[in-house]
């Protein structure tokens, strides 16, 4: 099963490719999208979209995973980062991939087992799981890896219970 696991901004939108076989994790592509400040809103959404669109198209993931916002003090950045991504999910979902979202909480606790986990807990266990050499940069896309490898355990956690109801 292919995983694409995504990290929503406007500015720096960080994405994770990776590939789970049983419990082995394996990292396919990883990055970030990053549109230039200053350029029109609608011009960096259209951007977004069509880097977004572009790598799905290239990796062909099986699911999409995705962080859902939570913001405590900037609605006007709230907003933005809505957009850009309301338009990823938009791509996925021409595409007909299934979608989920994570809370931070959640992506923490499947990646360390601690829901407030601090952020260098949280890349430190992806390089980890992922056998990387050092932790991806910037942080969001060590953020998308991070929402991967949720979706990764969150699956596999699935696919143990139907099994358990099946008998």
């Amino acid at each position: 099963m292919r995983i694409l696991g995504i990290d929503p901004g406007i500015a720096i939108a960080g994405f994770g490719f990776i590939d789970k076989d049983g419990m082995k994790l394996t990292p396919v592509q990883y990055g970030s999208i990053e549109t230039e400040a200053g350029t029109p809103h609608e011009v960096r959404l259209k951007q977004v979209y069509e880097s977004a669109s572009a790598l799905m198209d290239k990796y062909k993931p099986d699911s999409v995973a995705v962080e859902k916002l939570f913001f405590n003090r900037n609605v006007t950045t709230a907003f933005t980062v809505g957009e850009a991504r309301g338009v990823i999910i938009l791509a996925a979902a021409q595409r007909g991939l299934p979608i989920t979202e994570y809370t931070p909480m959640q992506v923490k606790q499947a990646v360390v087992g601690y829901g407030k986990a601090e952020k260098r807990q949280v890349q430190e266990m992806v390089r980890m799981f992922l056998k990387l050499a050092k932790v991806p940069k910037p942080d969001d896309v060590a953020d998308a890896l991070a929402v991967a490898v949720c979706h990764a355990h969150a699956s596999g956690m699935m696919s143990k219970i139907n099994e358990v109801r099946r008998r």
